[in-house]
């Protein structure tokens, strides 16, 4: 027997069907904002891509690439890692012990000047006199010695050639072994006392000679104080072994004053 016929303009009931999977979002442009089927790859607006894709690795430079550590490879689940008791060393150790070895194999000729030079700033120079002496010329009674026997009551004075102004007139000494001098003490005029000291002429600028071992010299321009007791100069000379102190202008000259030197004394270290 036929069914009842379906009522005209009345679709029939659909069948019970499970619910399929909700549809997937549009894709949003990151150029324009459109959106755009998921299915698709390139925008419809700006035909941009839409999916890149993270970034390519950019390869680091060589210097960062020698200094930087690998990751530590982890160990397999359920094994205990072996401890090493020696790790090979990387590339940055051996780099790093062939610079220092550079620098100590080029510093290697200048540490004696350092420690030379750090002993002479903080440390007190001590007394280095000269053992030979002698003057372009000298008058009777006042030799050569006198300005370098350590007192100040005897003094060097040239002979009549040099009495009327004293100017060109030279002490000389010479070392038994090299020196390097650091300081120089005059004690200018006859004495140290006031009343002693005007009563001859005195050195007013002198240029000290200093000659080493090898027949270098160094020279030095000094201007000395018309004032009587010690007068102290930095002088600075390596390996001396003459020093020559000639007057260049002078106090106080005249027909019957003396050019006068009390005391010269070299300080320094012993070589």
């Amino acid at each position: 027997m036929p069914g009842p016929e379906a009522l005209p303009g009345v679709p029939p009931e659909p069948a019970n069907t499970p619910p399929g999977p909700p549809p997937a979002p549009p894709v949003v442009c990151p150029n324009c904002r459109t959106e755009n089927a998921p299915e698709r790859t390139l925008c419809v607006r700006c035909a941009l891509l839409l999916n890149p894709g993270p970034p390519p690795e950019v390869r680091p430079v060589w210097w960062r690439r020698i200094f930087r550590r690998r990751p530590r490879q982890a160990p397999t689940a359920g094994t205990r890692p072996k401890r090493r008791l020696w790790r090979r060393p990387g590339l940055a150790l051996p780099i790093v012990l062939i610079v220092l070895a550079c620098g100590v194999w080029f510093a290697l000729p200048h540490v004696p000047g350092w420690f030379g030079f750090a002993k002479d700033e903080t440390g007190t120079p001590e007394a280095v006199p000269p053992t030979r002496f002698r003057a372009s010329s000298r008058a009777p009674g006042h030799p050569a010695g006198a300005a370098f026997d350590g007192f100040n009551n005897r003094y060097w004075a040239p002979s009549a050639a040099g009495l009327d102004t004293g100017v060109g007139q030279y002490l000389e000494c010479d070392f038994e072994q090299p020196v390097r001098v650091l300081k120089l003490v005059v004690f200018s005029g006859t004495s140290a006392k006031m009343d002693e000291f005007l009563t001859q002429a005195r050195p007013a600028r002198i240029t000290v000679l200093l000659t080493s071992a090898d027949g270098t010299s160094v020279s030095r321009k000094l201007r000395v104080k018309d004032q009587p007791g010690q007068q102290t100069f930095d002088l600075r000379g390596s390996e001396i072994v003459r020093a020559r102190l000639t007057t260049d202008t002078t106090y106080g000259a005249g027909p019957d004053r003396r050019l006068a030197v009390a005391e010269i004394e070299f300080f320094g270290r012993r070589s």
